[in-house]
């Protein structure tokens, strides 16, 4: 019914970290790079934490899309208020909580932790030493 909106509530908070952090990130880089002319560059060996959480939030967004379509095309969410077909009663309305705190909380947990799985991979085949650098 409305189960969408825990990854959508997700979702938003973590665009608005990312957002946040990526502005923090921008600074700290003119920074250094204000000191590279002191030191040569470091290799990179992993990705910045914005990059990251923006991965999180492309989960998160296009599944709460896909969810919100598959409600539209059930009938359960309508472009009329209140939008969602449960409110129109309060048994139905405590139904919707209900699966929104067993379905809607899962399915983001569940995101997110494939989300760190995925980014645990990512930074494990980033910081392996290169074969061709190993090989000569």
């Amino acid at each position: 019914m409305a189960c969408f909106l825990v990854p959508t509530g997700e979702a938003i908070v973590v665009t608005v970290i990312a957002q946040g952090l990526k502005r923090s990130e921008m600074k700290a880089e003119s920074v250094r790079l204000a000191q590279k002319a002191e030191k040569e560059q470091e290799p990179k060996d992993s990705l910045p934490w914005s990059k990251k959480l923006m991965l999180l939030t492309y989960l998160l967004w296009g599944g709460a899309f896909l969810l919100c379509f598959e409600h539209i095309w059930h009938g359960e969410v309508v472009p009329w208020f209140p939008f969602l077909t449960a409110m129109n009663d309060p048994g139905d309305a405590a139904e919707m909580l209900h699966e929104m705190a067993t379905v809607g909380v899962t399915m983001a947990v569940i995101v997110t932790v494939v989300w760190g799985i995925m980014i645990a991979v990512i930074d494990r085949l980033l910081k392996r030493p290169d074969n061709a650098k190993a090989a000569a």
